[in-house]
């Protein structure tokens, strides 16, 4: 009985330890892509703060950081995760979140919101809201985050 209880404690150490060593290699490149974004984003625009952190992959996968300039101000920066341009625009100078989903509601009916995201294609800053529709049917909705445009890109029916 002694043995059999041993074996099952060791047992089960084991599977946590491979557990934690799975998550942390999972973790480990999106730490480090948050890290190097952050660095170049401090380096080139001066971004002292970050409220949050996504990596968007379109075309080309972008870092992008939601954060504040050393004046205060709240920004967008989209940092490419090759090198490249980064883009910085004020949140200001664009729709917000709840502009981009209502522009979506008055076009569309969706079932099902399922996610609202800042992202980036070919250069262009917007809001990618995915949503399924009747019959579950995904849908990616494309809005131009300066003008507020919906022809962007519109992924239906998948």
């Amino acid at each position: 009985m002694k043995k059999t209880i041993i074996i099952s404690v060791v047992a089960l150490l084991i599977i946590i330890g491979v557990a934690v060593k799975i998550y942390f290699n999972a973790v480990d490149p999106v730490r480090e892509a948050e890290e190097k974004a952050l660095k170049r984003a401090q380096e080139e625009l001066n971004i002292t703060d970050v409220n949050r952190f996504t990596i968007y992959n379109g075309n080309e996968s972008i870092y992008i950081l939601d954060g504040q300039r050393k004046d205060g101000e709240d920004v967008y920066a989209w940092v490419p995760e090759k090198d490249g341009k980064i883009i910085v625009k004020k949140k200001s100078e664009g729709i917000t979140k709840e502009e981009a989903l209502q522009t979506l509601l008055n076009e569309k009916n969706p079932k099902e919101i399922i996610s609202i995201r800042i992202g980036m294609e070919s250069n262009i800053p917007l809001w990618e809201i995915a949503y399924r529709t009747e019959g579950d049917l995904l849908n990616y909705y494309m809005i131009d985050f300066e003008t507020g445009k919906t022809k962007l890109k519109i992924i239906e029916n998948l």
